[in-house]
């Protein structure tokens, strides 16, 4: 387990998980239960372990509104040759399980870049391309088993460093070719020195630089979308972005990252405020949709959620959202917005059975065709699907 005061890692007292991890992948945490029993040496969090397959095994809640079509536009996949000291792999099985095993009415997914299945030889710039070489395998498979299975990535977002500048369009037109369902890209803005680093991201205001725009008006040319990781302090520059390149569907993942760590954990109201104000003037671009989710990674946290020792159920699950997700859906309105999964991430500490069932409880004083909208139809405009 990791603890944001010390960010001290302890299993079986030794620190050598830590110490050989890339990048420092754990100091991602501010306060996370890792994917190992493992205990904390700074907080009295009890030993745990939430990722392994019984954290999800519990008795799932009865769905609500069963019959309601979801898109989910924001998930992962994490192959069985992938390791990360903080999860487990969650490969096409485990996507299928939760996607068809929770009840609700899940007719399609969009996967979203996590750095993974990047091949590890040829040209540095070509490699995020095998991301989406194994996310086609995985739609081919998942059509061959049919029924719920299907519809698994019918939307493909994986990543390309778009400051290449405008030689990055061979990067993106080699994504196409491996997929039909690639739609764009994600490069990572959420960068803060004061704040736990995010993996893949690795420089503040890289959108501001020049490369960085060039390889922006690739995506232009191509009608690719850009999905935008980036924190509160950082909503400036998606803003200055989607003013430059208003052809350019920008989709703002996690609520625009509200945060509720470092500077701002003892400014929640304040920093509440802040957040709100941005996201005013992002919703005055009609370029950018947002996805309401996410929002409890560990960089940001803004209600400083205490990890459950059991998954949270849908009530709990909706108090902790409810006010930034009404906030934006206020802001941008239902067809500009999206619930999203975040999976596996989320599953940190909830099931994918609570989770939409606590977006369900959130969007029940919607009308139907404005519901409609948030679980299904902006997902399936913005990503295309009726492309695939």
């Amino acid at each position: 387990m990791l603890c944001a005061g010390n960010q001290t890692w302890s299993k079986n007292g030794s620190a050598a998980v830590w110490a050989s991890t890339p990048n420092s992948a754990l100091q991602t945490c501010s306060l996370i239960l890792a994917a190992t029993t493992a205990a904390c040496t700074t907080c009295r969090h009890k030993e745990t372990d939430v990722t392994s397959k019984h954290w999800n095994n519990v008795e799932a809640e009865v769905a609500l509104d069963p019959d309601l079509p979801i898109v989910d536009p924001h998930h992962h996949i994490w192959g069985k040759g992938w390791t990360h000291p903080l999860f487990e792999p969650y490969d096409a099985d485990e996507l299928i399980a939760d996607t068809a095993d929770s009840g609700h009415n899940v007719i399609a997914t969009v996967l979203v870049d996590s750095h993974a299945q990047h091949y590890t030889d040829g040209p540095e710039a070509m490699r995020p391309v095998g991301e989406t070489v194994y996310a086609e395998r995985v739609v081919q498979e998942s059509e061959r088993r049919g029924g719920k299975a299907a519809g698994v990535c019918a939307a493909i977002m994986p990543h390309a460093n778009l400051c290449l500048g405008a030689s990055v369009g061979e990067v993106l037109d080699a994504h196409a070719e491996a997929s039909r369902r690639f739609r764009g890209i994600r490069h990572m803005l959420a960068y803060d020195a004061e704040l736990p680093p995010i993996y893949g991201a690795s420089e503040a205001e890289i959108s501001k630089r020049p490369e960085f725009r060039k390889g922006f008006a690739e995506l232009a040319r191509r009608d690719l979308n850009f999905e935008a990781w980036a924190l509160q302090p950082q909503l400036g520059e998606v803003l200055d972005l989607a003013h430059a390149f208003p052809q350019v569907t920008i989709v703002l993942n996690h609520l625009g990252g509200p945060l509720g760590i470092g500077r701002f954990a003892e400014r929640r109201t304040e920093g509440f405020k802040a957040w709100k104000e941005a996201m005013a003037q992002l919703a005055t671009c009609s370029n950018i949709v947002v996805k309401l989710g996410g929002i409890y990674v560990t960089q940001t946290d803004p209600t400083k959620i205490q990890w459950p020792a059991r998954p949270l159920t849908s009530e709990e699950f909706a108090d902790l959202h409810r006010q930034y997700v009404l906030t934006a859906i206020d802001l941008f309105t239902p067809s500009r917005c999206m619930f999203e999964s975040n999976f596996p991430v989320d599953m940190l500490y909830t099931s994918y059975n609570a989770l939409w069932n606590g977006y369900k409880r959130i969007a029940s004083g919607f009308s139907p065709s404005e519901r409609s909208d948030m679980f299904a139809a902006v997902a399936k405009r913005v990503y295309k699907l009726q492309q695939t």
